[in-house]
């Protein structure tokens, strides 16, 4: 009998997905996900089921919509009970795995208090909700000691969390740019770093099959990232926003639905700025990334190891003039990387633009170690697709946005329906919506909602999207009698 394969499973906060260097972009330093790219398959085309971070991860940890196990708002007080029974680290505790979290959960809303706990299977949990908003606003840490990991962990090495990770104040593009003379949080001190040393302990000392779930709260606004690290990168030499004078128009049309943070007139120069801090971010998640690979190289795991690196959602960045995140469906925000690799397993060097969703991880999970997957997981295996069996997956993506964010009078409901070349977006109370060919604008840039030429096309979409928001939705307990109506 095969033993049973580890799992690290390794989910980066807001990363768009065209930020690896091996993947087509020449401007940022990623080798050691370049590695992972080399060995593995990589998903050219996944798509979150939230924009925003608590109701991607609730999904994704379940297999599951948002909507469908009622886990919409970032500051949920709890995690849904009903949603409990399909948490892939649940399920795979069950099974006889021994499972870890190092970092961010964000099953519940964790500020001001530590997260609260459900039946997640998690023996080990290293909490930590992230290195910038953990303090108060008096500048005094709101955790007890035991109960954030990541301040403990400060405190071991000789340093006040107070003083670390005290907050400095972020532009207009949320850059906080390090200097000489005022660095953010260096490296060493850095939560991504504690996250790989963590890890690797963890990995050290395992006896029996293990998943374990590493969340760096990077590359999270605000842009803070170490000195080092933001000066190998030139503003000057990075590519602008994806963005035309015809997005200013359209961003005054959506102007009342929900988004975080749309500052007027930013500039270009302003947007490679905030690049230069976004991109040094994520190579230092790659480094310390690379930091967990040579720990399971040196402890002989690295074969039987299924490694998944993504990450929630994306970031607006610039394009369309928005920075972060909010209801809205476009690449930057709701695509993300996904590279899958197994040694010998799966196929190396392997890039595929199947339609996939954050969803089908775990039932992918379930899949590979042997464990049956519930049937009320919406996502599917992509095990074939590992093994080289298929290239097919998804005939369509679905995002959603069910009122996340703020308590308003009209709050904003938005449903994304993505197929091979369409694009369709619905802002239900709004009495407005967007519809993109992705064949021909590919960064959305040329609205076709109202085009007469495109009714045929927006009315099918318009259905299809409809019958597939239904279909996603919770059907109940399950049926006390099999017969009855």
């Amino acid at each position: 009998m095969k033993p049973k394969p580890n799992i690290l499973w390794y989910c980066t906060d807001q990363q768009r997905f065209d930020t690896i260097a091996s993947l087509g972009n020449p401007n940022i330093h990623t080798p050691h996900l370049d590695r992972l790219v080399r060995e593995g398959v990589a998903f050219t085309h996944t798509y979150c089921q939230s924009p925003i971070c608590l109701p991607s991860r609730s999904s994704f940890m379940t297999g599951r919509y948002p909507a469908t196990i009622h886990a919409n708002h970032n500051a949920a007080d709890h995690f849904p009970p009903d949603a409990e029974t399909t948490l892939v680290s649940r399920l795979l505790a069950e099974a006889g795995y021994e499972c870890g979290l190092i970092g961010k959960l964000h099953l519940a809303d964790g500020r001001m208090r530590i997260e609260p706990r459900v039946n997640d299977g998690f023996k080990v949990f290293e909490w930590s909700l992230g290195p910038n908003w953990d303090l108060s606003r008096e500048g005094i840490p709101d955790w007890e000691p035991s109960e954030h990991a990541y301040a403990d962990w400060l405190t071991e090495q000789g340093h006040d969390p107070a003083v670390i990770l005290q907050k400095r104040a972020a532009d207009r593009v949320r850059l906080v740019r390090p200097t000489p003379q005022q660095d953010n949080i260096p490296a060493p001190l850095h939560q991504t770093t504690w996250c790989s040393q963590r890890a690797n302990e963890f990995i050290r000392r395992a006896t029996r099959p293990w998943m374990l779930c590493v969340n760096p709260c990077d590359p999270h606004p605000p842009f803070d990232p170490p000195l080092e690290y933001f000066r190998r990168y030139d503003p000057a030499s990075l590519a602008g926003p994806h963005r035309r004078d015809r997005d200013q128009v359209q961003q005054a049309k959506l102007a009342d639905v929900d988004f975080a943070y749309s500052p007027d007139q930013i500039t270009d120069d302003e947007v490679r700025a905030a690049k230069a801090g976004y991109y040094a971010m994520i190579e230092l998640i790659d480094d310390q990334f690379g930091q967990i690979l040579r720990c399971l190289d040196a402890t002989g795991q690295r074969a039987n190891t299924v490694i998944v690196f993504h990450s929630d959602h994306g970031e607006m960045l610039g394009d369309h003039g928005l920075i972060q995140k909010g209801c809205r469906f476009y690449e930057g925000l709701v695509r993300v990387p996904m590279i899958w690799s197994w040694p010998s397993q799966f196929t190396s060097d392997s890039h595929t633009d199947a339609l996939v969703q954050l969803i089908d991880i775990a039932p992918t999970l379930l899949n590979l170690a042997g464990v049956s997957v519930p049937p009320l997981m919406q996502g599917r295996s992509l095990k074939s697709m590992l093994e080289g069996k298929t290239n097919q997956h998804h005939t369509f993506v679905r995002c959603e946005f069910y009122s996340a964010r703020r308590q308003t009078r009209h709050p904003s409901y938005g449903t994304m329906y993505r197929d091979q070349r369409w694009k369709l977006i619905v802002y239900h109370n709004h009495n407005l919506g967007e519809l993109y060919d992705l064949n021909h604008d590919p960064w959305e840039h040329n609205d076709l909602w109202d085009k007469p030429a495109c009714g045929e096309i927006k009315q099918d979409l318009l259905q299809r999207s409809f019958d597939a928001t239904v279909m996603a939705m919770d059907p109940g307990p399950p049926r006390h009698h099999p017969n009855l109506a």
